[in-house]
């Protein structure tokens, strides 16, 4: 039996959150979900990979249908809260994580050609964190730095690389008209942005 969500005129993180309600009430091992939006197709796509589905869309241009079908066994584990979007390996359980959030493009307030400098200094600078850095997270204008345009863009190839994980709102990349210009990073939404927030040892916002 196949469960479908419509999840259609919903703005992240709605579609995910609501997908995650559903595989978490019924042991489900093939599911489509309706949406109308290209963030919403990465993020519900990214969800249902992570809770062991084998994922597929199909779109007419207006609509998306991101369907996963999985084994029986591994709906069973997801009903249960034995797996999920955020989950860690038992090495990054018992590292330090450090979560970086730039939610401008700037850094500071005051002189605008300033920040803009400063950020970039500073994006180019967070390899010296080390191992500690965990995530790097763009939301608002913050998302122009993970786009084709950026001066940082491989500073953060060399990050991802490394393997820090870049998550990128989606909702503000929608809202920015950027979505086809995001060069690097997952598309991400406020389900994982606040889940990384609670799994974090120390979050930075910038």
């Amino acid at each position: 039996m196949v469960k479908e969500l419509d999840c259609r005129k919903m703005d992240c993180p709605a579609p995910v959150l609501e997908t995650k309600k559903c595989l978490e009430n019924d042991a489900l091992s093939h599911i489509r979900v309706l949406v109308d939006n290209d963030a919403a197709v990465e993020n519900v796509s990214r969800f249902l990979t992570y809770a062991g589905f084998e994922v597929g869309v199909e779109s007419d241009g207006a609509v998306s249908i991101v369907e996963g079908t999985r084994d029986q066994s591994d709906a069973v584990k997801f009903a249960a809260g034995q797996s999920g979007s955020d989950t860690e390996s038992p090495a990054e359980e018992n590292s330090a994580k450090i979560m970086v959030m730039a939610a401008s493009n700037k850094f500071g307030v005051g002189d605008d050609e300033l920040g803009a400098k400063l950020m970039i200094n500073f994006i180019k600078t967070l390899k010296e964190m080390g191992k500690d850095l965990w995530r790097l997270v763009f939301v608002n204008h913050g998302v122009t730095l993970a786009t084709v345009d950026s001066a940082v863009l491989e500073d953060l190839r060399a990050l991802e690389e490394s393997g820090v994980t870049i998550l990128v709102c989606g909702t503000c990349l929608t809202h920015l008209n950027l979505m086809e210009r995001k060069a690097i990073g997952q598309t991400t939404n406020m389900l994982d942005i606040v889940t990384a927030m609670q799994l974090a040892d120390k979050v930075i916002t910038l």
